[in-house]
C-alpha cells in the first residue's frame, strides 16, 4: 500500500513536471474583444473599441500552431516552436517593447543627467525603427499578426500597450524580470517629451 502511495506521488510529481516543461505561455494583445478556442487553437478578433489583452497557457508537447481569425475575416497561422513565454501582436499596428528594472528608484525629471536622456531618445529611437532588436539585447520588435518569444521564464511580468504600471514589488531577494510593450505611437509620444527636456530655455 505505502509503495503504491510512493509510486502514485512520484507519478504526480513527473507529470507535473513535464505538463510545465511543455507550456508555452501566450499574451495576445489586440483592439476589442479576443475570443480563444483552446481545442480548435483558434483566437478570434470581433472588433470593438479600445485595447485588450489575454495571457493563455498551452500545455502543448512539440510545436503549436495556431490560427489568428481577425474582424475581417481573415486568417493567419501562428506557428510556436518552443516552450516559453510570448507575445502575439493581434494588433493592426506595430508594438515594441524591452526589459526595464522596475526595482530601481525613480528619478525626478529634474534631476535626470543630460547624457541619461541623450541615451534615452537614442534607445527609443532604435527601437521604433526595431534596431539592434534581438532576444540578447532583451528588446523586441513585433509588427501586426507576429509572435515573439521574451523569456523562458514563466513567472516573468509582461505590461502590454497602454497600461500604466510604473512600479512592482520586489518579492524576497529576487529581481523581478518585467518587460514592457508600447505601441509606437506611445514610443513617438516618449521621444517628444524626453527630446522637449534637451531644448534649451526659451528667452523672453
Amino acid at each position: 500500500m505505502i509503495r503504491n502511495i510512493v509510486l502514485i506521488t512520484i507519478m504526480g510529481i513527473f507529470l507535473a513536471a513535464c505538463s510545465t516543461n511543455n507550456t508555452k505561455k501566450i499574451m495576445i494583445v489586440a483592439t476589442g474583444n479576443i475570443d480563444v478556442n483552446m481545442d480548435a487553437k483558434t483566437i478570434t478578433l470581433s472588433g470593438g473599441a479600445g485595447a485588450n489583452d489575454k495571457t493563455v497557457d498551452f500545455n502543448v508537447a512539440g510545436p503549436l500552431t495556431l490560427t489568428l481569425k481577425d474582424e475581417d475575416g481573415k486568417s493567419a497561422a501562428i506557428s510556436v516552436n518552443d516552450n516559453g513565454y510570448y507575445i502575439l501582436n493581434a494588433r493592426k499596428d506595430t508594438i515594441a517593447g524591452a526589459y526595464q528594472n522596475y526595482s530601481t528608484p525613480k528619478t525626478k525629471v529634474d534631476t535626470i543627467k543630460q547624457e541619461t536622456i541623450e541615451r534615452g531618445i537614442d534607445s527609443l529611437s532604435q527601437l521604433i525603427e526595431g534596431k539592434n532588436v534581438n532576444a540578447a539585447n532583451r528588446n523586441f520588435f513585433v509588427t501586426p499578426s507576429n509572435i515573439v518569444k521574451i523569456t523562458a521564464n514563466m513567472d516573468a511580468f509582461v505590461v502590454p500597450p497602454f497600461h500604466r504600471m510604473t512600479s512592482i514589488e520586489k518579492v524576497g531577494d529576487k529581481e523581478p524580470e518585467v518587460y514592457r510593450f508600447y505601441t509606437l505611437n506611445e514610443i513617438k509620444e516618449k521621444l517628444a517629451k524626453l527630446k522637449a527636456l534637451t531644448a534649451p530655455p526659451t528667452v523672453k
